[in-house]
Parts: structure tokens; sequence; C-alpha cells
């Protein structure tokens, strides 16, 4: 996030590892509690979509790190949620199948994600739990216009269990062609149990890979070891 809260907790509290939610899922808030140090367009963007982001960072008990999104891409804030302000979640693979509005749906992220969506279907990797993050997800789950002409469409890809590289290039070569085709770019994150990592990254060969995980981010050689 490009600015963050200071923590509602005490610096040396406990952090607790967090189960219930996950980074890029969103969550429907009945109330945002205000922060001392938060930007002038919170209140207006809360209003507009009561919605913040799980992100990336331990917490307190009682806490999730999450964000908020503005109307542009300079508008993010960190910021922490209290538990019983949470009303429910959408995760990012609940949205793999929901459909823009129907003004919406030429937008190039869209156009990529229906796309994405029939040649999962039709291929051997219909078996990968996925779904949208970023700007695409955030406007399926909260039917708010956020996409652009120019938004990437992002993705998560779920794989807890070890994944044979020819399988992560076919990953890889099957999002590069839609993309292509769709007219945009397909950025996708890999979930492992090291944490967050990038298809490109690992489809590259690379002999580590940057990993990012609640308590940071780290270059690993098999993300599927847990940090």
């Amino acid at each position: 996030m490009r600015v963050c809260a200071a923590p509602p907790f005490a610096v040396d509290a406990p952090r607790v590892k967090q189960t219930r939610w996950r980074a890029h899922d969103l969550l429907r808030l009945e109330r945002l509690a205000i922060a001392e140090d938060e930007p002038c367009w919170v209140r207006e963007a809360f209003a507009r979509a009561p919605f913040a982001v799980v992100r990336r960072a331990e917490a307190a008990a009682g806490f999730v790190a999450a964000g908020v999104r503005g109307a542009t891409r300079s508008q993010r804030f960190g910021t922490w949620i209290n538990d019983q302000d949470i009303e429910s979640c959408v995760s990012p693979e609940s949205l793999s199948d929901v459909e823009p509005l129907a003004e919406r749906a030429a937008w190039p992220a869209f156009v990529a994600l229906a796309a994405l969506q029939r040649a999962f279907a039709g291929s051997g990797l219909n078996t990968f739990v996925w779904g949208p993050t970023g700007s695409a997800g955030f406007e399926l789950a909260t039917r708010v216009p956020t996409i652009s002409a120019s938004s990437d469409l992002d993705i998560l890809i779920r794989m807890p269990d070890r994944c044979e590289w020819a399988t992560v290039a076919a990953l890889s070569d099957l999002l590069a062609q839609v993309a292509q085709r769709a007219g945009t770019r397909i950025d996708a994150q890999l979930e492992t149990p090291s944490g967050g990592v990038a298809l490109a990254e690992l489809a590259a060969g690379k002999s580590r890979v940057l990993a990012r995980a609640n308590d940071g981010a780290r270059l690993v050689a098999d993300p599927w070891q847990p940090s």
C-alpha cells in the first residue's frame, strides 16, 4: 500500500496467524474505524464501496491487515480492520464466473477474463482454483466501476501442492495467448505455502523467486517449502 495507518494495537503485541481471511480477499465492512493519519479521500471511497482488500501483514488478535482502494491508482491506504466490523468476505475464486455489468464487458480486462474462463475450461488446467484480483476483482465484487481501458487483468491461482515446471510453463503460455488476443496484460500470482509468487518468475526457471508472505518478502528456491 502507498500509505499505511499506525496499528491500533501495541507494537509488542503478539501477532497471530490469520487463517479465516487470506490475502486478496475482499471484506465487506459494517464500519471503517477512522485512522488519525488517513488521507482525505478514504471516507468518500468507503462510502462508494464499503470494502477493504486483505493485505499481507501480521496483525494482533482481533485485527486483520487490509487496504482501502480509492478512485485512482495512487489512492491506496493500508489500515487495520477490527474483526467485529467485518460483514462478509468475497474470495477471488468466488469471482471467477461472475460476469461484469453488460455495459462494462467490452473493457479489455473483462474480455481477457471471459476468454480465460473459456480457456481454463477447455484445457487440462481446469483443476486449478483461481480468480480475479486487483481492479477487475474489486469491480466484480462491488459492482462499482473500477477498471479502465488500460487496466491489466490480475489473477490469483492457488497452488498449495508442488507443481511440475512443465505445468507452470503451460499456464504461463496459456495466459500469454489469452492476453495477446484480448489486447491487455494478465498478471498472475501463485499462492504457495511460502506466499505469493509471480507466475512469470517461476516460469522463467529462476533459481530463486520472490515469495511474499505476511511476515515479509524473501527469495526462496522452493516455494512449496513453507517459510
